[in-house]
């Protein structure tokens, strides 16, 4: 595999900055950017990182200076996005369910916004008419996706403006003069099969020539990853050929942009999530191995039953045996049932493999407990990008 950090970096990481760690690799991300960027190699196509997967300053600085634009899920991430260095115009903006308010923000910070819903749409076009171009996401009624939980094109999804209410689109457009530049679409995450994203353009074929000022088609994100050893991913090549033939030979999309969201493709493997075994519990049904961690810190496992690869590297050649792998906090916080990994002793350190996205974006301080420290590797060489909790930061905010 390309990119990976060795044991014993990790290692020397666990030793230097404690546990549990986030670690970040670099180059895995600059090589995923390229593989999207030379797999497509045509100036019709942009990709947008989904920052919501990651959203360290650091992360966004390394995808800007790579040249990749920001896809963002909230006005934050705006603001996040142009602190590290984005230009407006490279930002991109798609919410859902939020107060128009949110959406008058986002307009004044002068990035590209896609509307979810008619409502805002209409409050939209009687604010600013055709002065401010717009997208819209639309809902193509597809099912897709490696779980329910992140299908999100489906005909019972909240996202997106249903395909079937497009002459309610089009009187809302017509009455304010809305200038719609982009349309917008994205079926779910974990798409291993390149034909979804072909039905996504071809559900748009009979949309398109109503909307004549289009100027890009953006088909969202969700490219598989391989969480296994033998997991399946999505074929960049064969997805960057299909889509690139189907843009070019049809002439109503011939002369569009295609854009791509891209967020756990380019930094799920780019992440190791390091902890300690705090305490070894042997029953009749199952070996515990208890770690000094929990769902607060990565709770993909218990929320989406995720599969992560796990690795004893502090005694990588022990005999193999079964533990169950769990947490540290007051709630059933299983990571791993049944796994079968080399002898684990208490002090060991366990790593979570594919660990990059939604992982500490998604972490917490529940039972009052710290979250962890972010550490990126770049050339080889640590650095800390964001500090540990300490007991202060449980108080920041609150109100005597």
């Amino acid at each position: 595999m390309e990119n990976v950090l060795s044991p014993s970096q990790l290692t020397d990481i666990a030793n230097e900055y404690g546990t549990p760690v986030y670690v970040y690799n670099a180059d895995k991300i600059a090589h995923q950017y390229n593989r999207l960027t030379t797999a497509f190699n045509s100036n019709k196509v942009r990709f947008f990182y989904a920052c919501k997967a990651l959203t360290n300053i650091n992360i966004l600085k390394l995808l800007k200076n790579l040249g990749c634009n920001a896809d963002c899920s909230s006005v934050n991430e705006v603001k996040l996005a142009l602190y590290a260095g984005f230009e407006p115009q490279n930002v991109l903006y798609t919410s859902n369910g939020i107060g128009f308010d949110e959406i008058e923000e986002v307009q004044s910070l002068g990035v590209i916004v896609n509307i979810d819903s008619l409502s805002n749409l209409e409050k939209f076009g009687k604010k600013f008419g055709s002065s401010y171009p717009v997208g819209v996401r639309l809902r193509p009624n597809i099912m897709a996706g490696g779980n329910l939980k992140i299908s999100t094109g489906h005909d019972k999804s909240k996202f997106g403006i249903p395909v079937d209410q497009l002459e309610q689109l089009k009187k809302i457009v017509a009455d304010h003069q809305i200038n719609i530049t982009n349309l917008h679409i994205h079926t779910g995450s974990d798409i291993k099969d390149a034909d979804i994203f072909i039905k996504g353009i071809e559900v748009l074929f009979d949309i398109i020539p109503h909307f004549p000022g289009l100027k890009s088609i953006d088909l969202g994100g969700g490219f598989k990853v391989a969480y296994k050893e033998d997991d399946p991913s999505i074929n960049i090549e064969e997805l960057a050929a299909k889509v690139l033939h189907t843009f070019e030979s049809n002439e109503l999309t011939r002369h569009l942009q295609v854009w791509f969201e891209p967020g756990k493709f380019l930094v799920s493997e780019c992440g190791y999530f390091i902890t300690k075994v705090n305490v070894l519990k042997e029953t009749s049904a199952t070996t515990f191995a208890g770690v000094n961690s929990g769902f607060n810190h990565l709770i993909r496992p218990m929320f989406y039953d995720s599969y992560h690869r796990i690795q004893n590297i502090s005694n990588p050649d022990g005999e193999v045996k079964e533990y169950t792998v769990t947490g540290n906090i007051c709630e059933t916080d299983t990571f791993a049932w049944s796994r079968p990994l080399p002898e684990v002793r208490e002090g060991d350190l366990l790593v979570f493999y594919n660990a990059g996205a939604y992982g500490f974006e998604m972490s917490s301080n529940y039972n009052s407990r710290f979250k962890p420290a972010e550490v990126l590797v770049e050339n080889g060489v640590p650095r800390l990008i964001r500090k540990r909790d300490v007991f202060e930061d449980l108080l920041r905010g609150q109100l005597l």
